[in-house]
Parts: C-alpha cells; sequence; structure tokens
C-alpha cells in the first residue's frame, strides 16, 4: 500500500473528536470522525471500498454538511492513482 503524504488538519482532528464525543452525532458521523482520526497522525489513506461510500455520502442529500465535510476530508485522502 502506497504512503499518505496528506494528514488531517489539527482542526479537523478537533472537530471530528467532537463529533464522537456528541451522544447525538449519528452512527456514520461517528464512523468518519473515527477514520478522520485515525489518518491524522499516521499514512493511513482512504481504502478503495470506503472511496465509494465517500463518494454516495457526497451525492446524497440525506446527509448533513458536517457529515459530506468529513467524506470530503477522507476522500481527498485516497490514493490517487485509483
Amino acid at each position: 500500500m502506497a504512503k499518505n503524504s496528506k494528514r488531517t488538519t489539527k482542526q479537523l482532528a478537533s472537530t471530528a473528536a467532537k463529533f464522537l464525543s456528541d451522544a447525538n452525532s449519528s452512527k456514520i458521523k461517528k464512523h468518519l470522525s473515527g477514520s478522520v482520526l485515525a489518518q491524522s497522525r499516521t499514512t493511513k489513506q482512504t481504502g478503495k471500498k470506503m472511496e465509494s461510500e465517500l463518494s454516495a455520502i457526497l451525492k446524497s442529500s440525506k446527509y448533513d454538511k458536517d457529515t459530506k465535510m468529513l467524506a470530503a476530508s477522507l476522500l481527498s485522502q485516497s490514493n490517487s492513482s485509483r
């Protein structure tokens, strides 16, 4: 697997941590927040299967702007050669 040179910003990592601790956050928002935090200080990158799920989230009208923001961040850290 290729190394990821892109990193989650401290501001986004902080926001993701808040979503994780918020009892009112949706399951998908918490899932994406965990992924964002996992990529914040490592060379982990978004996998191919996750790319498809993230794309569907961005295209859907049922997700709020915060969920789409997390999805966009994760999608930007995917392998660009795919």
